[in-house]
């Protein structure tokens, strides 16, 4: 089943550039390290996916780019373009010249009523193209105009008009000392209408990332493309093709809903966060190798002590025994940060991956005492290597992870307000 992308504003058009390109490098590389019927059948599931082959020699990625100033979408037409292994359709964008100026309400209650018609006819046209549509994937940030309040209102379209589609927000959250000083409202505002309207909001948050770059990805100036880049490779390494439990020998033929279904017990706890191991530059993996029981304990611990990359783990964060609660910061001298689930998904790529012991996330005590543990946690699995990484494992996680910041937008956003 194939997937549209809805890239919105300047952070989803450069982020979605991104990431086809991440999936078409790994569609077209020669690192498989897996059998040639298993490389075929790997690429076939994801072209169908992510790309349609019309009359055009290349791939055209299944997209709808949407901004309110035309710089960035022209230049991600023509960069997709220059690189000869897929493109996006020249017919598939939308953009006009006055921009949203950082201001929520002018993308969600001016722009997007007055274009609504056209965008919504871009992606009524994207999604007949689909044999099986499995759903809508958005990328927007949340901190600007256009990307949050124009997302909102085109979410909430989407929703009205395909309402048996699965629909998953990408959302960028932003910097904790942005330079939008609105980003805070536009933050709350944003995912406020998206609990609304979306099946699952997956989040990235920008400070994490620029840690990734500069600790894991040894960057010394990093700019928007490097974080771009890092951020794609996680989103690539969840929606390539892989084997779930219940598809036996095929690939996964709905991939929103296979991941919605995974993951989204309830309605109300839709948050998702994403880890991937392991990271870094590309001239180091030939010195490096990796033994899947040390990658799975490190996956573990970066779960229970919400650590969002492999460094600078709290080993001394461990699970509360079954029956007791969670000491609170007034019990211990330093509160303990264990990082409790809903539910977990781990995602495997590469060599050996049959026999990986899985056992450790199976644990009831990671997990919320109303859903059954069997239940809550879910492993897919593909011996296909993803972009050149022998061995990786990726965690998508329905959790507590996203407390702190979102207490911090709130409040900022709380304060900005009352000290009006």
């Amino acid at each position: 089943m194939s997937i549209v992308t809805v890239q919105l504003g300047q952070c989803g058009n450069q982020i979605g550039h991104e990431v086809f390109n991440a999936i078409s490098s790994d569609v077209h590389g020669t690192h498989g390290l897996c059998s040639k019927k298993e490389n075929e059948s790997y690429r076939d599931a994801c072209k169908e996916r992510f790309f349609s082959e019309e009359e055009s020699e290349v791939p055209l990625a299944r997209a709808v780019l949407v901004d309110m100033e035309p710089k960035v979408i022209s230049q991600t037409l023509s960069m997709a373009a220059r690189s000869g292994c897929w493109k996006y359709n020249d017919r598939s964008h939308f953009c006009q010249k006055q921009g949203s100026g950082n201001n929520w309400a002018n993308g969600y209650s001016v722009h997007g009523p007055r274009h609504k018609e056209a965008i919504m006819n871009l992606v009524q046209k994207e999604a007949e193209k689909c044999d099986r549509l499995s759903g809508f994937f958005t990328i927007m940030s949340m901190a600007g105009g256009t990307g949050s309040g124009l997302g909102a209102f085109v979410t909430q379209c989407l929703r009205d008009a395909f309402p048996t589609s699965f629909i998953l927000n990408h959302v960028i959250w932003p910097y904790g000392t942005g330079e939008v000083i609105v980003q805070n409202y536009n933050s709350v505002l944003t995912l406020s209408h998206l609990y609304q309207s979306s099946d699952a909001l997956l989040v990235h948050e920008n400070d994490v990332i620029h840690k990734i770059c500069a600790q894991l990805m040894n960057i010394k100036q990093i700019s928007f493309r490097d974080v771009n880049q890092v951020i794609a490779h996680q989103l690539g390494s969840v929606f390539q093709p892989t084997y779930t439990a219940e598809g036996g020998l095929h690939y996964s033929r709905n991939p929103l809903g296979d991941l919605m279904e995974t993951l989204v017990p309830h309605p109300e706890f839709k948050m998702l966060g994403l880890r991937n191991i392991p990271q870094m530059p590309e001239n180091s993996l030939a010195y490096s190798t990796f033994s899947w029981p040390g990658l799975i304990k490190h996956l573990r611990q970066m779960l229970i002590a919400n650590a969002k990359m492999e460094e600078g783990i709290d080993w001394q964060v461990r699970p509360p025994r079954l029956g007791s609660s969670v000491p609170s910061s007034r019990s211990t001298n330093k509160p303990l940060h264990f990082n409790t689930s809903i539910a977990n998904l781990v995602i495997l790529r590469g060599k050996d991956t049959h026999s990986v012991d899985l056992g450790s996330f199976r644990d009831p005590s990671l997990y919320t005492s109303w859903l059954n543990p069997q239940d809550a946690f879910n492993a897919w699995k593909t011996p296909r290597a993803f972009n050149k990484y022998e061995k990786s494992a990726s965690l998508v996680s329905n959790s507590q992870f996203l407390l702190k910041p979102l207490d911090n937008v709130v409040g900022k956003a709380w304060n900005m307000f009352a000290s009006r």
